[in-house]
């Protein structure tokens, strides 16, 4: 009688495996953080409101003609939170607004920090003289003011949405790219680097196959760090007039309200929601970013 022997695994499965298991270590080490596990709560109600946005308040609330109540009304049983100089829901406003809010930071940070890890890997990588002339273009993006850059573009360029994401992305990627620099040439010092090129591995595959992955964790991080100042950012290009017209985001509130003369008048109902709003999303993105800084490299020491 003969026995058949197992079928060893494929190595798409063992690779798979060996991302679970990397997942779970990472989630059993992150939910020892509490502030970090705060931070995602706070993220995770506020996309689920922005994400059920058009069935809690429905496309409507953005509406001048059909706004529902008078002008500036203080927070009642029917408006917890007021209304705007148009009449509208200042609750409804505030729930569609994290939807722009939301993408846009997230979209930005995206482009920056993709940006910014081209540039480090490609830099730190080639080295020589190549490298030096990628950095010095980077410092001199990295001393001129980000916030002053956004505005030049976000004025000279269409006002929209893209036009945001754009001008925040392209501006604020010198600091990723300093970062993933570093840690390239770290990575590129140690011997499977060497081992690899000896066998035939093109600049493509070294960067692509070994470097890439290495530095990952720390495009992770910077990223979940970038999201806050990204949506910090728009809140601002969108308070001084340089964002969208036509969408509904927690700058543009703070823009409306500015014109309304709720400073002056009194009207706190107006100024405080989004404004609050917009600390509670960077301050929550923060704390997730910090408990991946501590989860990805213990010796940082990040208090939990």
């Amino acid at each position: 009688m003969t026995s058949t022997k197992p079928t060893p695994p494929s190595a798409s499965s063992l690779t798979w495996e060996r991302r679970r298991g990397t997942v779970a270590r990472f989630w059993r080490a992150y939910r020892t953080h509490r502030a970090g596990l705060f931070g995602l709560a706070a993220l995770a109600l506020i996309a689920l409101l922005a994400l059920t946005a058009p069935l809690l308040v429905g496309a409507d609330v953005q509406s001048v003609t059909k706004a529902p109540g008078t002008a500036l009304e203080p927070p009642s049983a029917e408006f917890p939170l007021g209304t705007d100089q148009f009449g509208r829901s200042l609750l409804g406003l505030l729930i569609w607004g994290a939807r722009i809010s939301l993408i846009v930071g997230l979209l930005a940070a995206a482009l920056s920090v993709a940006i910014g890890t081209l540039v480090g890997i490609i830099a730190g990588h080639y080295g020589g003289w190549f490298s030096t002339v990628v950095m010095r273009i980077t410092d001199w993006f990295l001393v001129m003011p980000t916030l002053v850059l956004a505005i030049v573009l976000a004025t000279v360029m269409s006002r929209s949405m893209w036009t945001v994401v754009l001008a925040i992305g392209v501006t604020s990627w010198p600091t990723t790219a300093r970062l993933v620099r570093a840690q390239t040439i770290a990575v590129e010092s140690r011997p499977y680097i060497e081992r690899a090129t000896a066998l035939g591995g093109g600049h493509r595959h070294v960067m692509s196959r070994h470097v890439l992955p290495n530095v990952m964790p720390l495009v992770l991080a910077q990223t979940t760090l970038g999201i806050s100042t990204a949506i910090l950012t728009e809140a601002t290009l969108a308070f001084l007039g340089l964002g969208d017209p036509t969408v509904v985001s927690w700058g543009g509130m703070l823009q409306d309200a500015r014109e309304a003369g709720a400073v002056s008048s009194g009207h706190w109902w107006y100024l405080a929601p989004p404004g609050i709003a917009i600390a509670l999303v960077a301050l929550a993105f923060t704390l997730c970013g910090r408990a991946v800084e501590s989860v990805l490299n213990p010796k940082l020491g990040v208090g939990r």
